[in-house]
């Protein structure tokens, strides 16, 4: 028997915001137990909850219905405030593919947790492939050049002139399937507020509530391009689209083109929780 629980995270109201499930202790599943599960749980991300094997509190793997990812946004996050649900913490260490993550908490009325996480700082380069990807999107990008940043995942941030044009995509899935190894996070807005809208048939993901994986790397492009200061705190609101309206903030510090720390912070809600209960394991019994 495997305990979960489903958080919805980036939104303190249950049944918005982006959900993920979370198996609390998992030892004895093997990696294609946690893909079946994944597949299972039909959500962008499940994950599964490990003793660490190094100076962290936990490790956490992490499974969308198609492949591992090294690294994500919402999954860790509200893993994090459900382990935080468990047992009174300030602060928490979680072990990952790219690395330990540090998590810090903030509790407020009625119990809500919320997170800050600290993120990898990103890579990026001008994205190789990005007449496919306008013609997958349906429209031209609002700058000349399209950069995709790395964090563990591969995110292209693909700009837009305005929200209304990002609320009218319609994406061809087909074609961004062709597309391996990166997710097509499309954002506008100005000053501190910014709308996104993400696309990752890659990834499993026919279009994402809440990407925060995707928010740091925003908050650097938005710095390092000189349309917010290094410093800035940043919204972003995504899935409104979707019906599952979820708000991140995030901040990157640094200068020029040189990150030095980012940070996304959000609230996550339990909305279910059960037992996976597997052929064969002796803890059904």
């Amino acid at each position: 028997m495997y305990p979960y629980v489903i958080m919805d995270v980036f939104t303190g109201t249950p049944l918005e915001g982006n959900p993920v499930a979370v198996l609390l202790s998992a030892s004895g599943l093997s990696s294609a137990q946690m893909q079946a599960i994944a597949v299972e749980t039909h959500l962008s991300e499940t994950t599964f909850v490990l003793p660490a094997r190094g100076s962290g509190d936990v490790r956490v793997r992490i499974f969308t219905p198609t492949c591992e990812l090294p690294f994500a946004g919402h999954p860790t996050l509200g893993t994090a405030i459900a382990l935080a649900h468990q047992s009174y913490r300030e602060s928490l260490v979680m072990e990952t593919l790219v690395g330990d993550i540090e998590f810090t908490f903030e509790r407020g009325a009625g119990g809500t947790v919320s997170a800050s996480m600290k993120q990898p700082v990103p890579v990026w380069e001008p994205y190789e492939h990005l007449e496919v990807l306008s013609a997958g999107l349906g429209v031209r990008p609002a700058e000349e050049t399209v950069y995709a940043y790395r964090n563990g995942p591969r995110h292209v941030l693909f700009p837009l002139r305005d929200v209304e044009e990002l609320s009218n995509l319609a994406p061809d899935l087909r074609v961004l399937a062709t597309l391996q190894d990166m997710s097509a996070f499309c954002f506008a807005g100005e000053g501190l507020r910014w709308r996104a809208r993400m696309f990752s048939p890659a990834y499993g993901v026919a279009e994402d509530a809440a990407t925060g994986s995707a928010a740091g790397p925003l908050a650097v492009h938005l710095a390092r391009t000189g349309r917010i200061s290094y410093g800035d705190r940043i919204e972003i609101r995504q899935g409104v689209e979707m019906g599952r309206s979820s708000t991140m903030t995030a901040t990157a510090w640094g200068a020029g083109a040189h990150p030095e720390r980012v940070v996304v912070s959000g609230t996550a809600v339990p909305v279910a929780r059960g037992d996976f209960l597997l052929q064969g394991d002796e803890r059904t019994s």
